[in-house]
């Protein structure tokens, strides 16, 4: 098994499905019963994810909302995403528990590295909403800040393709594909996958990151079992 202990980290709009909107309940179920495959297997996971199928600070602002006040919203969509998945999860008998970068009482807790990581080894996933808890970060740094808390051994990030390419392969269908690349690279080459902040985090603290396609089921269990899907930054 190639990692024991990973944080998984999702876009909201991976959980919109095709409607465009909201929280697909039918794609809902299948990453739940994907990451139930894992925890079975005995992987420890922490899950961190986006807002974006319900709002999205930058989004906002562009319609006039206060930059701060749009981050806090965004911050609250990822909480309602978390809640999501921790029903899904516990539907299907997996014990989670659900912790926020916001403080927000009582079906959450504050985070802490020490925390985490005790709920990792009770067998419970560990889910954490509310961003960083603070404005002007985005939930890839809040994810690469918690995989970091929980030493993870790497994030895992999910996405609608499957790796990080030379450009959007949805947009152009001359974009290749690469199967490794270094930090350094990712960020010269300012690929959209992780912001800046995110990725030096991650290198500073040599933590990877695996991009693939979370929409593909058993993808999941293959990264588990070291089978060469995705693209690796290392």
């Amino acid at each position: 098994m190639k990692f024991k202990r990973v944080l998984l980290k999702l876009s909201g709009e991976a959980l919109q499905g095709d409607q465009g909107y909201g929280i697909d309940h039918e794609r809902l179920a299948v990453y739940a019963r994907d990451i139930k495959s894992v925890v079975e297997k005995g992987v420890q996971v922490g899950i961190v994810i986006g807002g974006g199928n319900i709002f999205r600070g930058l989004a906002g602002t562009a319609s006039g909302v206060d930059r701060v006040r749009g981050d806090y919203m965004g911050m609250l969509a990822t909480v309602i995403n978390s809640l999501a998945i921790q029903n899904a999860l516990e539907g299907e008998g997996i014990p989670t528990v659900l912790f926020s970068g916001i403080r927000i009482e009582p079906f959450t807790e504050t985070p802490s590295g020490h925390k985490m990581i005790l709920a990792l080894e009770s067998g419970k996933v560990v889910i954490i909403g509310g961003g960083t808890g603070n404005p002007f970060f985005t939930t890839d740094t809040a994810a690469a800040l918690r995989a970091v808390e929980m030493n993870a051994d790497a994030i895992l990030k999910g996405t609608r393709v499957d790796g990080i390419y030379t450009a959007d392969p949805e947009k152009d269908p001359s974009a290749k594909k690469y199967d490794a690349i270094t930090y350094s690279e990712a960020m010269q080459k300012k690929l959209n996958v992780m912001d800046m902040t995110a990725f030096a985090l991650c290198e500073d603290n040599k933590l990877p990151i695996v991009v693939f396609d979370m929409n593909k089921p058993g993808n999941l269990m293959k990264i588990i079992d070291d089978q060469s899907i995705g693209t690796l930054v290392s």
